[in-house]
């Protein structure tokens, strides 16, 4: 086949395609919005629901560290610090 041919066959299968698949099968509230402003305007209506930084959502970062540290004291095997070095480094 010439190259002028194989591209207008190309060309009528992708028409094709776009003739059978439909436009938009979700209403126009539905989509996601793309633009910061309907972001934030989609945020403002609805709200933001997130557990991600709750100290009590377990899994979330912050409980991890709160938990961690909480262990941490519990030890009480720990020398209390200034600037990263030993209060008393002589014991004494």
């Amino acid at each position: 086949m010439k190259p002028t041919k194989v591209a207008a066959v190309f060309a009528g299968s992708l028409m094709a395609l776009g003739v059978a698949s439909p436009a938009m099968a979700l209403s126009p509230e539905a989509l996601t919005p793309t633009s910061l402003n309907g972001g934030l305007e989609t945020i403002a209506a609805h709200g933001l629901k997130s557990d991600a930084l709750s100290s009590t959502t377990d899994g979330s970062p912050v409980k991890t560290v709160t938990d961690a540290a909480t262990q941490l004291n519990k030890t009480g095997k720990g020398l209390p610090l200034i600037g990263g070095l030993p209060a008393n480094p002589l014991g004494g």
